[in-house]
């Protein structure tokens, strides 16, 4: 059998676009931040991860400007070899400090910090113990790790009572590190960390906590879960592609460990480092953060008071203490109109829909910035609104299962 079959076979995507409600891959044009142009026209975006809102400040924009003007657009090599600048240790230094650990190591994307990271310290004989519901870049660090021969188990969503039942089951001869995001990036809540922090330390496991959408969000100062929640952890990573305006990808832990994977990492040694646009974007964004933690309150501020203005819609909104306000609609068709009809309106929501959600759980997931005034929410709120009575349902659940109630 020809290895493309299988995409020539897929038509699923073409069949959707073909009814004008494909919404992927859509172009940004110009962004303001709140405002973007799409497609000609401006609309308000309800889906960007930009949480503090400072991808456009101008303070980032310049910072990145000069770093191109004294390293240039590239550092055309790995950090390994001759892609190091002053600017990578810098923003290291930098992040261990604000985190608090010894030290930080860089990579060149979220994704690949998961992957080079679980898949470098876990090996032979060792085990990956994995939330359900964790980001798909630690899933398939995990399955990396797998075929070098570790061991990869998951456990039932947020639960630590089968978290323990799957730790028992391992042998104590065993390296255990168990992973789990920080903030679930589809429906914004967080981990019972303190509860997963006492398991781990009875079965002798590590703790890493991808950050992802927790830097900048909760803990003091924007210090993410563990500081949230007043504990440490063994290790902490996160991305730069949401609360520090940039790209890119960091791990916090001991200065041994971060040691041994900047020998032992190949994702690291093998991959063109940051840019020094990304790096010095990422500086400015941190140092901003720290000057005006209050940002965060905002971004809070923000999505609570959506949060409260579906809800009086009459729409199910799942509840969280972060960014991230998801509206379940039920079934993909649900989805795909709602999308379609919120983006007539000038509103730009994600649809996430089947696998990445559960059948009959494809949602809206709708996220805030500090940078959203009032007239943003209420037009939000507003086309909501719009969509309900012009569809005739809004999304409901059930016992866990969705239903279509008619408005």
């Amino acid at each position: 059998m020809d290895l493309f079959q299988k995409c020539l076979e897929f038509t699923r995507a073409d069949e959707v676009k073909a009814l004008d409600m494909y919404p992927y891959f859509r172009a940004v044009q110009e962004n303001e931040g709140p405002v973007v142009m799409m497609e000609g026209r401006k609309v308000v975006m309800a889906g960007s991860n930009n949480y503090l809102g400072l991808t456009g400040h101008p303070r980032v924009r310049e910072a990145a400007k000069r770093a191109i003007d004294k390293y240039g657009t590239s550092c055309s090599g790995s950090r390994y070899l001759t892609g190091t600048i002053d600017l990578h240790n810098e923003l290291e230094a930098r992040l261990a400090k604000f985190l608090g650990y010894e030290s930080v190591l860089l990579y060149s994307t979220g994704y690949q910090t998961a992957l080079g990271a679980i898949s470098g310290l876990v090996q032979r004989g060792d085990y990956v113990i994995s939330d359900k519901e964790n980001h798909a870049c630690i899933i398939n660090g995990a399955l990396l790790a797998k075929g070098a021969t570790a061991e990869f188990v998951r456990y039932k969503h947020n639960d630590m009572v089968d978290l323990e039942r799957v730790l028992s089951k391992i042998p104590d001869s065993a390296g255990k590190l168990i992973v789990t995001d920080g903030v679930f990036s589809v429906t914004g809540s967080i981990v019972n960390l303190p509860e997963l922090v006492k398991v781990a330390k009875k079965y002798d496991a590590r703790v890493l906590v991808d950050d992802a959408h927790s830097t900048g969000v909760i803990g003091k100062g924007g210090r993410g879960t563990a500081s949230h929640f007043g504990l440490e952890v063994d290790m902490t990573m996160g991305t730069f592609s949401k609360t520090f305006a940039s790209l890119g990808g960091f791990i916090g832990g001991p200065e041994r460990v971060i040691n041994y994977l900047k020998h032992n990492s190949p994702a690291l040694i093998f991959s063109a480092s940051p840019t020094p646009a990304s790096c010095a974007a990422a500086l400015e964004a941190l140092t901003i953060l720290e000057e005006q933690p209050e940002l965060m309150d905002k971004l809070v501020a923000n999505a609570a008071y959506a949060r409260k203005g579906l809800k009086e819609k009459g729409f199910h909104v799942l509840d969280a203490q972060t960014g991230i306000v998801p509206v379940i609609v039920g079934s993909l068709e649900n989805a795909l109109m709602y999308w379609r009809q919120l983006y007539n309106r000038d509103v730009f929501v994600n649809a996430f829909v089947p696998p990445g959600v559960p059948p009959n759980m494809s949602m809206m997931r709708t996220s805030y910035m500090a940078s959203h005034e009032k007239v943003h929410l209420d037009r939000i709120i507003e086309a909501f609104d719009e969509v309900g009575n012009a569809l005739g349902f809004r999304g409901a659940t059930t016992n866990g299962q969705a239903t279509v109630a008619a408005h």
